[in-house]
This record gives C-alpha cells, sequence and structure tokens, in this order.
C-alpha cells in the first residue's frame, strides 16, 4: 500500500474532526474515499458528497456520529449497509469496508466484510480509489495502491484491476468511464478503452434509467461530445442508442455526398453547451437531426434531401424518452417543440425575413422562442467563416424583429380575442365546423397581418367572415 505525504488543507471541514474524533473513541480505521477527494487534487470546489469508509459496521458509525452531533435525520440502506447523514449541506455516506464478487447475470453483488486494501480494489477506477485517513495517527494521509495521482496528473480513466473483470462484473462502470473522461476531459486508457469495446454487449443488462442518469451527466459536461463520440467508439452507442449512431456516416451518389450529421449533432450540441445549462435543450440539440436517416433521399434534380425530418424526429422523441424512461411531462414536449420548429428560424434567415413567418413562429414556439433562437444560432456549423457570419448577423435581424412584433402584437401564446361561444351567440348558431373556421379565419388573419390582435377588429372580422360563409 503506497503511502504519500499528508493533505490536511483537504479536511478543513468540521464533519472531518467529528469523525476522527469518533474513529479513534469507537477504536476503528476510518478513510474519505472516491470523488471527494479525487475533486480536492483537481480543485473542483462543488463536490456536496462524501463518501466514508469505516473498518467495521458503516451503520452503527453513523449512528453513533449523527447522537454526537444532534443529527435528528439519519437514513439508512440496511440493503448495502450504508448510512447518510446531512451536515453543513454535505451529503455524508458511510460505508463499512467490504469487498465484492459478482454473478454474471447480475449487477448486485455478493458482499463481505474487508479491508479498506479490499474497499479500494472494488472501485470502479483508480482516480476514485483515493483516499484520506480520518484517524489521528494517519490524519491525511494518502493511500493510493493504483498510482490514481499519476492518472490523475495524466488525466487518464483506468481501472484498478483487470478491465475486463471490472466491467463484466458491473456494465454500468462502462458508461461511468465514459461519462468520467466527458466530465473531466479526460482520455480513457488503452486497455480501458479495448475493453469497454470487448465487453459492449455486457450493458445490456443495465437498466434504462441507470443509462439514461450517465447519459444526462454526459449531456451536462461543458464538452458533451467528449463523452458522445467516446460512446461511439467503444460501440456503445450502436446499442444504447442506435438512432443517434445512425446519423454517423456519409453517403456518396454520383460524387454527390451530404455532411456526416452524427459529427454535425455533436457541433451543434456543443455549441448550444456554451450559452446554456438548460439540460432538455441540450436534448433537444442532440435529437434535433435524429430523423435525418429515416427522411434521407436522393434525386438529380435535389440531390440529398430530408424532407419533414424535424417533422419526423418530434415523432421519435416520444418513443427515445420512452425507452430510457426519461420523463414524459413536459420536458418530453418541450423537446419535441424544439425539435420540430428548429428549420423555423434557420427557413427566415436563407429568405426575406417577413412579419407573418416572425408571427407564426411566435405563435408556435410562445415561450421557448429564446431557446428555439438559441438551437438554431448553435445550428450554424459551417467551417465558411464569412458564411457563419452571414448567418449570425441575419439571426441579430430575425431576433429585432421579434422584439418589435412582440411589443405591437402580443402574439406569444395569444389566443383570438374572440371566443367560441360569443361566435355562436353573435349568430345564434349551436355548435359547427363554422364556429371552428370563423376561429381560424381570425388567428390566421392576426398572424398574417391583415388586422391586429385586438378585440374590436377580431369581432369586426368575426361578423365579416360569417356573413361570407352565409350566417348573416
Amino acid at each position: 500500500m503506497a503511502k504519500e505525504e499528508k493533505y490536511t488543507d483537504f479536511l478543513s471541514l468540521n464533519i472531518f474532526e467529528h469523525i476522527s474524533d469518533m474513529a479513534d473513541s469507537e477504536s476503528v480505521e476510518v478513510y474519505v474515499i472516491g470523488g471527494y477527494v479525487r475533486d480536492c487534487f483537481l480543485k473542483r470546489v462543488n463536490n456536496k458528497d462524501i463518501d466514508i469508509v469505516v473498518q467495521g459496521n458503516g451503520i452503527q458509525f453513523a449512528k453513533k456520529l449523527a447522537e454526537k452531533l444532534e443529527i435528528k435525520k439519519l437514513t439508512t440502506f440496511k440493503t448495502f449497509g450504508t448510512a447518510m447523514i446531512n451536515y453543513d449541506n454535505y451529503d455524508i455516506e458511510f460505508v463499512g469496508a467490504r469487498k465484492e464478487s459478482y454473478n454474471r447475470n447480475s449487477r448486485k453483488p455478493i458482499v463481505e466484510d474487508g479491508s479498506i486494501v479490499d474497499d479500494q480494489n472494488r472501485r470502479d477506477f483508480t482516480i476514485n480509489a483515493l483516499a484520506l485517513g480520518l484517524n489521528k495517527k494517519n490524519y491525511g494521509e494518502l493511500i493510493d495502491p493504483f498510482n490514481g495521482m499519476e492518472d490523475l496528473y495524466n488525466r487518464t480513466i483506468r481501472t484498478p484491476l483487470n478491465p475486463d473483470i471490472t466491467f463484466s462484473d458491473d456494465p454500468l462502470r462502462m458508461m461511468r468511464a465514459v461519462r468520467f473522461a466527458s466530465q473531466l476531459d479526460f482520455e480513457l486508457e488503452k486497455n480501458t478503452k479495448e475493453s469497454i469495446k470487448k465487453n459492449k454487449h455486457r450493458i445490456e443488462i443495465v437498466s434504462a434509467e441507470r443509462i439514461h442518469i450517465e447519459l444526462n451527466k454526459i449531456l451536462e459536461s461543458r464538452k458533451p461530445s467528449i463523452g458522445f463520440y467516446l460512446l461511439y467508439e467503444t460501440e456503445l452507442l450502436e446499442i444504447i442508442f442506435p438512432e443517434l449512431h445512425n446519423l454517423a456516416g456519409v453517403s456518396i451518389i454520383n460524387n454527390v455526398g451530404h455532411k456526416d450529421n452524427f459529427k454535425h449533432t455533436l457541433e451543434v450540441l456543443d455549441n448550444i453547451a456554451k450559452v446554456t445549462d438548460n439540460l432538455w435543450l441540450r436534448w433537444a440539440a442532440l435529437l434535433h437531426d435524429i430523423a435525418k436517416p429515416k427522411t434521407k433521399k436522393f434525386s438529380k434534380k435535389h440531390g440529398w434531401t430530408f424532407y419533414a425530418h424535424n417533422i419526423v424526429g418530434a415523432k421519435m422523441v416520444e418513443d427515445i424518452f420512452r425507452r430510457f424512461k426519461l420523463p414524459l411531462n413536459e420536458k418530453m414536449k418541450f423537446v419535441q417543440k424544439i425539435v420540430n420548429l428548429h428549420m423555423r428560424p434557420i427557413a427566415m434567415v436563407e429568405d426575406v425575413v417577413t412579419d407573418s413567418a416572425i408571427r407564426r413562429m411566435l405563435f408556435e414556439a410562445g415561450d421557448d422562442t429564446e431557446s428555439l433562437m438559441l438551437l438554431c444560432e448553435a445550428d450554424i456549423t459551417s467551417k465558411n467563416e464569412k458564411k457563419v457570419s452571414q448567418f449570425l448577423k441575419n439571426f441579430k435581424i430575425v431576433r429585432k424583429k421579434i422584439k418589435e412584433l412582440e411589443e405591437k402584437d402580443s402574439v406569444r401564446n395569444f389566443q383570438p380575442p374572440v371566443k367560441g361561444e360569443e361566435i355562436m351567440e353573435h349568430f345564434n348558431i349551436k355548435p359547427c365546423k363554422e364556429v371552428g373556421i370563423i376561429k381560424n379565419a381570425i388567428k390566421e388573419a392576426i398572424l398574417e397581418g391583415e388586422i391586429p390582435n385586438d378585440y374590436k377588429k377580431a369581432r369586426e372580422f368575426m361578423i365579416k367572415k360569417g356573413k361570407e360563409l352565409g350566417l348573416g
């Protein structure tokens, strides 16, 4: 077991002193291990989760500490032998040191009591096996049996033991390897990467919920493309997300090709990640062209086309969310809406920007207009700097027009000023198709700018339209 210099500066939180006192009074060895230690070395200061390993009963230790600190809420997970308290806004989890073995058809390990060495052996990656002693005799002393510090310095993700065993035992670790590489901007060590490819089909025993949690964390990375390229290279993507995998590659007919839509999608995703932390807008960026393989056609006259890929893509969103057990609520509907509408602003900057087109976009996008504009600006990935500059200039014109029309017409989320009940009452008719025709005609007249979004003008238009329909 390698011992390094002491890192007491990392243990400045009051909780560590309390744990140290309790460890010595109970005569048990206690360590802080894992992500908190890793992030201290990486100077990542936002980690609020602290993992404590007790060489003994973790739950009993946590109970005694909670009593001493007068912490009323103690959450225990007897199945996993863990307990959790919250102290100064830190979630602190206690577990007994253990060693694990696995059944091939399950991710649930067979657990036995063990030493700190056994516990480090079961960790997923060397950088997550770093531990600091918390007893007085070794307070702040680094325990690094797998040269995790060297991997931190080299920005490398590597398993402590044989990666084939690590990934076969718990296949979720393959997703976690990719996720950590994406979050930390690290590289997968060669044998680790090759092992993921070799063991890729083991991912099939992992639940959809666990996979989408890792996908979300990749999406929330500063540069999400790192993770998705690794998923593609390790061939995990084809198994867990075939629709995204199918975007890759270029078809060529008559020497005419189209851009690699997988590469383009990841460029858009990285662009959107620079301007928003909104997870669901990042999902929309990931899925905005998801239907291009389904809608791809070639003709001599038009070359490659992806007609209605936005509409088909919006329909695919629900299937994808359902499979990954993602929320099927307003978050999914938001993604569907953005995917469906993502061509609207682009069409505007490629053509003359009409008031009518902007009114319609505002009406359909509603409060999500800004999100839609952010995605469309991120969607500009041309290598032609002059073209990009012109597109962004045109988007500024669109944004200016949006502001002007919003102030003038108030059409965002608008409802026609005249209700169906009023139409029926005025013309003395019961519910019928003519009521819908008049309501739609009023809406279209406002969106086209024929009349303002105003009750008086809308009512005058209603009467005129009714007469045209013979309602007199």
